[in-house]
């Protein structure tokens, strides 16, 4: 098996479970702080969003990488 196969393959695998896990983590935590202290909930939801965004950034440099791994 081609390694370069197999790399881009764990790459972009790794690079989008992470990410995932991370904004499924953000958005539960914002949730809960939401629920504790409702009067908060816009400032709560931007940092939510913000933070969900960068995580999603992540997902996509590893698309990044993962095609660099591939045509290279």
């Amino acid at each position: 098996m081609d390694p370069k196969i197999v790399m881009t393959g764990l790459t972009i695998a790794i690079g989008g479970a992470l990410p995932a896990l991370a904004i499924g983590i953000i958005t539960g935590k914002a949730v809960e702080a939401m629920g504790r202290n409702p009067e908060a909930a816009a400032d709560i939801r931007t940092a939510m969003i913000l933070g969900a965004a960068f995580a999603e950034a992540i997902a996509i440099y590893a698309l990044v990488v993962s095609l660099i791994i591939k045509f290279a």
